[in-house]
């Protein structure tokens, strides 16, 4: 199991899959938005995603917990 935790703040822009969904190494889970730029979080394990922990306009702070992916 492992966390996948912001980079930086910022705003979630997207969330680009669902929970239950399968994904790969590097693809995009959610895409931050800050200092208008946006920023993609990439799995960085494939499994499913077991539970996001955020919505689309939620603002997250730097390692804070987007998803749990196993």
């Amino acid at each position: 199991m492992a966390e996948l935790k912001a980079s930086m703040a910022g705003n979630v822009w997207k969330v680009v899959v669902g929970e239950g969904e399968t994904v790969t190494d590097g693809q995009d889970i959610v895409i931050l938005e800050s200092m208008k730029m946006e920023i993609p979080i990439a799995a960085e394990q494939s499994g499913s995603v077991k539970e996001l922990k955020v919505n689309e306009g939620d603002f997250v702070n730097e390692g804070d917990v987007l998803a749990i992916i196993e």
